[in-house]
């Protein structure tokens, strides 16, 4: 049976000792992924709208919902339907103290463990937009969907949102690089867009880039091979560990003696200093490989998670799709002559 703090998990309940869907309950989570993927909203702004509809939160003690709250939900492998097991343990049986695993003792991750309230593929887009974010930091801005996202090719940098005319009869809004009239910078020579424009010519952009689908998906599933292929760094993994055990059974070796032994107490500790240093930069070595490792295999997840998307997504726009935009778009730059170049989410192109 799969572990859930259920008094404080929203989405699910048990029932006859299986875990079951509460409906009402995964709408919202379903409601807080797309909030978040979908319309551009941040763990913030979604929390402050929570609590403004006084939906109660997991606890279902009170709707004083948090960015810590929301973050906890959109990055739970549960709601995917998986499972980590041992992310705490107990350090100390005597008086129960639980603490953080971060190594200490094995984790065990079970795929399909329970039913799923957030599609396999979406959850693994919402961890790769949650990583675009925290890249931007204080840049990324939840203003509305085109913020963020549109890029000036002279700067660099993002196109905002403007009020141009206020207050009288030809007041309007338009989008244009945020750089372009700050004091002590060259002019930016890119156009500013209106919301209309924007629109019309990303439907462009991406039946241009769609007519090339066949390549962007050759491409991807080449890139996902050599990802998933870890052969090496497996070795190295193995190579390392067999020298860990080996430095391990000299540092007891070198404890035994020196116990049974007069030798000098100033050689006995150069040599288990020695010891010690070597087995921190192996274990250096092999945290490294390990990251090396986990990174792949989450790249490759995720590429396969955008190329199902890809797969499902439609090949000719005859309008505007603000899905298509949220979850395949990483960024579009804007070209002088208005043109966007689309680069979408875990591609190389």
């Amino acid at each position: 049976m799969i572990p859930f703090a259920y008094s404080n998990f929203l989405g699910y309940k048990k029932v006859d000792d299986k875990i079951v869907v509460v409906e009402e309950e995964a709408e919202i989570v379903k409601k807080i992924y797309s909030d978040f993927l979908v319309k551009g909203k941040t763990p913030t702004g979604i929390a402050k709208e929570l609590k403004h509809l006084e939906i109660k939160t997991p606890s279902g003690k009170n709707n004083n919902w948090t960015t810590n709250n929301i973050v906890s939900i959109l990055t739970n492998e549960k709601y995917k339907g998986d499972a980590l097991l041992q992310k705490t343990f107990t350090e100390n049986y005597l008086d129960q103290t639980i603490v953080k695993n971060t190594g200490q003792v094995p984790q065990y991750y079970v795929e399909n463990s329970h039913p799923a309230i957030i599609e396999r593929d979406m959850w693994e887009l919402v961890q790769v937009e949650m990583e675009r974010r925290d890249s931007l930091g204080a840049k990324y801005s939840a203003t509305d969907i085109f913020s963020s996202k549109l890029v000036c090719v002279d700067c660099g940098g993002f196109y905002g949102k403007k009020k141009w005319h206020s207050n009288t009869a030809y007041e309007r809004f338009v989008y244009q690089c945020n750089s372009k009239f700050q004091k002590g910078k060259c002019r930016c020579q890119t156009p500013h867009l209106t919301e209309a424009e924007i629109k019309e010519k990303f439907i462009e952009a991406y039946n241009l880039t769609m007519e090339d689908k066949e390549r962007i998906t050759n491409d991807l599933k080449e890139v996902i091979n050599l990802l998933t292929d870890t052969t090496e760094l497996e070795k190295g993994i193995e190579r390392i560990n067999a020298e860990l055990s080996v430095v391990v059974e000299l540092a007891a070796k070198t404890i035994k003696e020196n116990s049974k032994s007069n030798e000098d107490s100033i050689d006995y500790e150069n040599k288990y200093q020695s010891l010690v240093e070597r087995h921190e930069a192996l274990t250096t070595d092999l945290n490294k490989l390990l990251k090396e490792k986990t990174d792949k295999e989450n790249k490759a997840t995720r590429m396969k998670s955008f190329l199902s998307v890809l797969n499902k997504s439609e090949d000719m726009l005859n309008s505007w799709n603000e899905r298509i935009w949220m979850l395949m778009v990483e960024k579009a730059i804007v070209q002088r002559d208005k043109v966007l170049s689309l680069f979408f989410m875990e591609t190389y192109n």
